[in-house]
């Protein structure tokens, strides 16, 4: 393909980590005179950097592929990231991909364009998962004023649900030095706030004899207002992270630990490192020593050998723990996972009815804990203009809107929590 062609849009799908990975990749065309536009525009060039956690996942992958080539038919299209990792022959069969790269070699993917064949016929690029070694740093900028840093990639986790390993290799990072000058970079470039972003950031430094705690006490001493742990496995967080996160007066009170079920025996055949005891303790530790903490969880419904009670019983931990939020997932078979092999599936109706009443429940949670704040003080990092109104976060996590004023974007606020609205707070600048 020629670089004569100047439009270029990309869309991430999935975690924090393909954000920041997308943002540094989007530099390398926007440095060569590309102009970046948005996804659902006209370009000449559409890259769609895809996530494969979920079949769902993939269907969505597949609607973009072909929604890019209907807003222009004689456009280029380019799939990368862990979809395509792990199914290159399936997305080079969709009509009008030209060019499928998987983990490793995304981040050549400028140097590629030329490589798409002019007559249609597209071209896989991807190595073995087993032979990716080695590291590429990123952060995200210029779409928010938060930025995510990736410290980690991979993980040597055998969940026996999961792809990542699959689609991404065995976990890895840079050195405490290296992750340092690259926040220090994405500060200089306008961040006022970093988010610790990767596959297993706990995991960070075991190849080098470092340690994520000590990471996160040479990033306390940035220049920098918030710092943010993205999220962290509960067998991973220690005491001595949460307390240190707790003088930390740029570490915000807010963490996010995977869950996936509140029953032992799922737990079990799920392969997690941890039981519910283990879960617990790290919850009521954190409230303990950080009261104002939000604290969320990801939990998988509908897992093989999941029975109504043990459903009821996740739903009787979670409801114990008095955390803040969930984020929910109707579990779905992925290939060349064990879990798949297991017996006693659950149907695809009892799956979405699950999923549909723990939804709900996280709704309720979260309108609970934020109520919590109204009519206290928080202060928050304003990031967007919506419906008209400024968006930002609390320190702890709690989405708040006020009055329109875009000169307030990228600032710090005091504000005052007026009330609960759909999801949201409403907020009021104080003078």
């Amino acid at each position: 393909m020629s670089t004569e062609y100047k439009k270029i849009a990309f869309h991430t799908m999935g975690c924090k980590l393909n954000f920041s990975e997308t943002s540094m990749i989007s530099k390398d065309f926007t440095s060569r005179g590309f102009e970046k536009v948005n996804y659902k525009d006209y370009a000449d060039f559409y890259v769609l950097n895809t996530c494969s956690v979920t079949g769902n996942a993939d269907k969505e992958a597949r609607k973009l592929i072909r929604q890019a080539k209907r807003v222009n038919p004689n456009s280029k299209v380019a799939v990368i990231g862990c979809y395509a990792q792990l199914n290159p022959k399936e997305i080079s069969n969709i009509k009008g991909v030209d060019l499928v790269i998987g983990s490793e070699k995304k981040f050549n993917l400028l140097n590629e364009l030329d490589s798409i064949d002019i007559v249609g016929k597209s071209k896989i690029i991807r190595t073995d998962i087993s032979e990716t070694n080695s590291f590429q740093p990123s952060y995200s900028i210029g779409d928010r004023t938060r930025s995510y840093l990736k410290i980690q990639d991979g993980c040597d986790y055998v969940c026996s649900f999961c792809t990542i390993p699959l689609a991404r290799g065995k976990s890895r990072s840079d050195s405490i030095k290296k992750t340092i000058q690259l926040a220090n970079q994405a500060i200089y470039e306008g961040a006022k706030e970093l988010v610790l972003t990767g596959v297993n950031i706990g995991d960070f430094g075991k190849l080098n004899n470092e340690s994520f705690l000590s990471l996160i006490q040479e990033l306390d001493r940035l220049d920098i207002d918030r710092l943010r742990i993205s999220s962290i496995e509960p067998n991973l967080l220690s005491k001595e992270i949460i307390n240190f996160c707790s003088v930390s007066k740029k570490f915000m009170p807010h963490f996010h630990i995977p869950l996936q079920s509140g029953s032992d025996k799922i737990l079990t055949l799920m392969r997690r490192r941890y039981k519910r005891i283990k879960y617990h303790e790290c919850v009521k530790m954190i409230k303990n020593v950080i009261p104002d903490s939000t604290i969320g969880a990801d939990v998988i419904v509908g897992f093989p050998g999941e029975s109504d009670n043990d459903f009821v019983e996740s739903i009787h931990f979670i409801d114990k723990l008095k955390i803040s939020y969930l984020h929910v997932f109707t579990y779905s078979e992925r290939p060349n996972t064990d879990a798949i092999k297991l017996d006693n599936k659950v149907d695809n109706k009892t799956r979405a009815k699950r999923s549909s009443i723990l939804r709900n429940f996280s709704k309720k949670m979260l309108q609970e804990h934020q109520n919590k704040f109204v009519k206290s003080f928080r202060p928050v990092l304003f990031e967007y203009l919506k419906n008209d109104k400024i968006v930002g976060y609390t320190d702890n996590y709690i989405k708040v809107a006020v009055p329109a004023d875009p000169s307030i974007i990228n600032t710090i606020q005091n504000v005052k929590l007026i009330g609960y609205n759909n999801g949201y707070v409403e907020g009021e600048l104080l003078d």
